[in-house]
């Protein structure tokens, strides 16, 4: 693709006319113009291809996780504007990733506790493989590389550098060519991207690959961390620290907590698409730097050891992974993005990392979107949008233009395939908690889900209607969520009346079911949120286009182009639009596990995932409760019985229009 070269300055000597020439004195050269600004915007006159390139190995102070004696260090792989040679400064995109040198081999743990697939091959994959196209799109060449050799992976350098912005890549602790060790998520991983903004404001030292100490007299100090995933989770940690020049973050299917990742409610529950996988795994994954199993094998078997697979109980391990509690330090204005369809990084990543920066007033932005564990980059019908926020967004909090994005509405979201709406905030305004009363069914049929309270069955114990299911471990949840009326073993359904206006979910479902187990070793409750009613559905697949879209200058290897998605939706009968678990020896914390008595009935309240859903007019919303969650939760033997009292159990669900959304 084109590239826009810089206009730079030229010095000439003055000479008198008619004077015979003279020898000129030395002079300094003037400074550069910065990146030209018209109507508060950065605009593209900088030369991708002139581009200036280093590698520069920034010592993490403090921080020994290899125990070499030696402060541990990160490889931060630059691309600035040619011009800050000669005296511009320039503000910094960051990019912190364990990915750029690729992942090991490792097989996820077996989750089929009944022994039915001792070898656990039906899930054991290369995750790196199934993140790339997630992660950086059509765009991006991730994989081991050459210290200073471009293309830097991504859109930022071919977009962002034209500018006037520096581009930093950062490989995180133990991979690459890093030292010190991967923990999925320490305080040492936060520490080497930290150390990396140090740097960049003068506060740490760096190296080149001779060990020269360098400088980044180009920097200005204002530093903006942007990623997808894990690259999106650092972004959290940092800004967590409350490091000085960390001016605005934007984490994209990010993680806030590492406990709601690999479990749920004092339950074992994996990552969408990773049975098996926990955080010995990710570790072990992104442990690529030289010698990595010799230097920090042990510090791999301990992970593995405290994450505890057994209880699944939060713990100092989980506690020590989690950002949330400091939220407070936050001085980074956040631009949160998240998939309604991610089962990978779920959306519970996000909620609560956006309600507590909402209590400490950070100043932030939210993208919600249909797509699935997605850079919204890649959007064919919003990638234009997204660079024209994402852009003044950058140039609001790294240069400092009064350009409005504070101004404009908080929230935009994507509530159906292709359909965008911006809102002041999110939870949409006006939305307020609805409870929904479950009641039972009749001949082992579908019970009901309504505003009233029920009415029992024929079937009591203790006076309220009494139904049951059986574990089935080998059916997915949403095999069990179909054929919504029909009576099944395996699970128990309640449905609301058909909805006579569109209906819309907004925030955080939670649900109370009052239940016994017996006879089984399943310690899960499942509830399913279901959509009922024929539609064309998202559900996270998307399909790219066949002709490039140009967004940025190119160079040979980094064209600037890429092939952009569009949502592939299904015409379906039902929707599984969110669920939750629970381990219900966890029913009152999740760090404390208390055993049950078998037979006796409980109540059990938990949250499901947070969603943005439209039910349509027509449509009933259902809620399903199974026990075992096959795509998520371990596999025990079969046969546990739940039995549930419908008439004491219900589900709050956050409307927008509160209880008029029903009539």
């Amino acid at each position: 693709m084109n590239r826009w070269k810089t206009l730079l300055l030229t010095l000439a000597l003055a000479v008198p006319l008619g004077a015979p020439p003279a020898a000129a004195e030395p002079q300094a050269p003037s400074p550069p113009v910065p990146a030209p600004i018209t109507d508060n915007e950065t605009r593209p006159v900088h030369s991708r291809a002139d581009a200036l390139t280093e590698t520069v190995f920034v010592e993490v102070a403090g921080t020994d996780s290899d125990a070499d004696g030696r402060p541990d260090r990160v490889a931060v792989d630059i691309m600035r504007p040619a011009a800050t040679a000669d005296g511009l400064k320039v503000p910094v995109i960051m990019e912190a990733s364990p990915y750029y040198a690729g992942g090991n081999d490792v097989a996820n743990h077996v989750v089929d506790l009944d022994g039915s697939d001792p070898a656990g091959m039906e899930y054991r994959r290369n995750k790196f493989r199934d993140l790339r196209e997630q992660m950086f799109g059509d765009t991006g060449q991730p994989g081991a590389r050459s210290s200073t050799a471009p293309p830097f992976p991504g859109y930022y350098d071919n977009y962002f550098l034209p500018r006037g912005y520096a581009i930093a890549l950062v490989e995180n602790l133990g991979s690459g060519r890093a030292t010190g060790c991967p923990t999925t998520g320490l305080p040492n991983e936060t520490a080497g991207p930290k150390a990396a903004i140090d740097w960049l404001n003068g506060r740490a030292r760096g190296f080149d690959a001779d060990g020269d100490e360098v400088r980044a007299d180009w920097s200005t100090g204002n530093v903006g961390m942007i990623g997808v995933s894990y690259n999106g989770t650092l972004p959290n940690a940092v800004a967590a620290t409350g490091v000085e020049g960390l001016k605005t973050i934007v984490p994209i299917a990010a993680i806030s907590s590492w406990y709601d990742y690999y479990r749920a409610n004092g339950g074992v529950v994996a990552p969408g698409g990773y049975q098996g996988e926990d955080a010995d795994v990710l570790a072990r994954y992104v442990l690529t730097r030289e010698n990595g199993q010799e230097v920090c094998g042990a510090l791999m078997d301990g992970i593995e050891r405290d994450q505890d697979r057994v209880t699944g109980d939060y713990s100092r391990f989980w506690h020590e992974r989690n950002y949330l509690p400091d939220a407070r330090k936050v001085r980074a204005a956040v631009f949160l993005v998240h998939g309604l369809n991610d089962w990978n990084v779920k959306t519970k990543q996000a909620v609560q990392w956006w309600e507590a920066l909402a209590k400490r007033g950070v100043p932030r932005k939210i993208w919600l979107h249909q797509g699935a564990h997605f850079n919204p980059f890649n959007f064919a019908s919003r990638n234009a949008e997204w660079l024209r926020q994402l852009h003044r967004w950058f140039d609001f909090h790294l240069y400092g233009l009064r350009n409005g994005i504070m101004n404009e509405p908080q929230a935009d979201v994507e509530h159906g395939p292709g359909q965008w709406a911006q809102h002041a905030t999110w939870p949409l305004p006006g939305t307020r908690d609805v409870r929904l009363h479950l009641a039972a069914g009749s001949g082992g049929g579908s019970g009901t889900l309504s505003p009233g309270r029920g009415h029992y069955g024929d079937h009591r114990e203790g006076g309220r209607a009494v139904e049951s299911f059986t574990d089935a471990p080998a059916r997915t949840a949403e095999q069990l969520a179909e054929n919504e009326s029909a009576a099944d073993p395996n699970r128990l359904a309640y449905l609301s009346a058909p909805l006579t206006a569109d209906t819309r979910l907004s925030g955080t479902p939670q649900i109370k079911v009052r239940a016994a187990f017996s006879g089984g070793r399943s310690p899960y409750l499942t509830a399913l949120l279901v959509d009922y009613g024929t539609d064309a559905r998202a559900y996270g697949q998307v399909a790219y286009g066949p002709t490039p879209v140009c967004y940025g200058q190119g160079v040979p290897g980094d064209t600037g182009c890429a092939r952009l998605a569009e949502h592939v939706t299904v015409t379906a009968p039902f929707k599984v639009v969110t669920r939750g678990w629970l381990d219900v020896r966890n029913r009152h914390s999740a760090a404390r596990t208390e055993l049950l008595r078998e037979g006796r009935f409980y109540d059990f309240t938990f949250d499901l995932q947070p969603g943005d859903h439209v039910f349509k007019a027509g449509h009933r919303i259902g809620v399903v409760l199974i026990s075992t969650d096959r795509d998520f939760t371990l596999r025990l033997p079969a046969g546990t019985r739940v039995e549930v009292k419908p008439g004491d159990s219900s589900v709050t669900l956050p409307l927008t229009g509160g209880r008029r959304a029903l009539d």
